[in-house]
C-alpha cells in the first residue's frame, strides 16, 4: 500500500544518512521507478529529499531540514491518525497497521494525550449500515492485484442488469459518495472504465501481469454538467422525511406550509433514477407541480399498482 511504504521511507530517511533507490527497492519489494515515485511524492509534500550519484550515492534528507518528532504539528498528526483509522473500517490488513504504529511512534508522549482528544474528535467509518457483502473482500483482492499489477477478470452488470464477463488493469481504488469503485483499463471496451464494486461478481486475479499504461484519473465532479440539466420543481413533504431530502438540496430550499409539511423546492432532471428518488419517499411526499412531472409520476404510480393487483 503507497500510504504505508511513504511513511516507511520517511522513517527510513530519518534513521539513515543516505539511502539508494535501489536498496528502497528491493526492501519494499517494487522498481526503481516506484521508488523515484514516492521520493518525488515525499518532497511535494514539504520534505526536502536530495539525490546524489554515482559511488555511495542515493537519497537523503537535506542536513539543514533534518525532521524529528516535532516536525508534525498536533493537528497534523491528529489529521493523519483520523484518516489512517477511517481507512482502517474498510481496508484491514497489515500494512495499515503498521502505519498506524509507525504515526504514533513519531508523537512526543508529551503530546499523546492531546493529539489523542483531537483525533477522536471526529470518527470516520466508511463501512455500509447493510448491504453487499463482498465489498471488503473484493478490496482485498484488488488491493493485491495493484501491489502485484496483475489483471483481474470478473463478471459486470451495468445499471440495467445485463451481465459481461471482463478483464482489466487495475490502477486505483475510488471511494465516491459512499460507494467504492475500481478505475482500471478494461481490455474487452479498450478504454479506462470506473467499475462498482457493488456491480463484481466472480472476481479473479489472473496470473498474467500487465506494463503500466498512462493513467486515465476518473472523472468523479460534474457539478456543471448537472447545474445546466437540473430544473426545480415543488414537492409536499411530511416533516419526517425532511432529512433525507436534506441529502439533495438545502435547508433554505424549505418552506414551512403547516406543523407536519414543508413545500420544498426540489431539483430535478427527467430520468429514472430521479422519478425513483421521489417515489422512495412513499406517501411522505407528492408532486406539486409542473404538471408534466406529477403526471409522469401518476403514470409510474398506476403502473407499480398493477403489478399488485394479481
Amino acid at each position: 500500500m503507497k500510504l504505508e511504504r511513504l511513511i516507511s521511507i520517511i522513517m527510513i530517511l530519518l534513521d539513515k544518512e543516505r539511502i539508494s533507490a535501489q536498496a528502497l527497492a528491493e526492501l519494499f519489494e517494487v522498481s526503481p521507478r516506484t521508488i523515484y515515485r514516492d521520493i518525488d511524492a515525499i518532497d511535494r509534500a514539504g520534505i526536502p529529499v536530495r539525490s546524489t550519484s554515482g559511488v555511495g550515492g542515493g537519497f537523503e534528507i537535506m542536513p539543514k531540514y533534518k525532521i524529528d518528532k516535532q516536525f508534525f504539528s498536533t493537528a497534523d498528526l491528529s489529521t493523519i491518525l483520523m484518516g489512517l483509522s477511517g481507512l482502517s473500517t474498510m481496508m484491514g490488513g497489515d500494512e495499515l497497521i503498521n502505519a498506524l504504529v509507525k504515526v504514533k511512534g513519531v508523537i512526543p508522549a508529551e503530546k499523546a494525550k492531546d493529539i489523542e482528544l483531537k483525533a477522536n474528535h471526529v470518527h470516520i467509518d466508511l463501512s455500509s449500515w447493510m448491504g453487499n457483502r463482498n465489498i471488503k473482500p473484493h478490496m482485498e483482492l484488488i488491493k493485491k492485484a495493484l501491489q502485484e499489477q496483475k489483471l483481474l477478470s470478473f463478471d459486470y452488470a451495468d445499471r440495467h442488469g445485463t451481465k459481461t464477463a471482463r478483464r482489466a488493469e487495475p490502477y486505483q481504488l475510488v471511494l465516491k459518495s459512499s460507494h467504492w469503485y475500481c478505475q482500471g483499463y478494461c481490455l474487452k471496451r479498450k478504454a479506462f472504465r470506473l467499475f462498482k464494486l457493488t456491480r463484481l461478481a466472480n472476481l479473479r486475479i489472473e496470473e498474467e501481469s500487465f506494463l503500466p499504461r498512462a493513467f486515465q484519473t476518473p472523472q468523479l465532479e460534474f457539478n456543471d454538467e448537472l447545474a445546466s440539466l437540473q430544473t426545480k420543481i415543488n414537492i409536499r413533504i411530511h416533516h419526517s422525511i425532511m432529512d433525507r431530502v436534506l441529502d439533495f438540496c438545502d435547508y433554505e430550499d424549505f418552506l414551512p406550509e403547516d406543523p407536519e409539511h414543508y413545500v420544498v423546492q426540489f431539483p430535478f432532471i427527467e430520468n429514472d433514477y430521479y422519478y425513483n428518488i421521489l417515489l422512495s419517499f412513499g406517501n411522505k411526499c407528492q408532486c406539486l407541480g409542473p404538471s408534466s412531472i406529477r403526471k409522469e409520476m401518476k403514470r409510474r404510480i398506476d403502473e407499480l399498482a398493477r403489478l399488485y393487483e394479481s
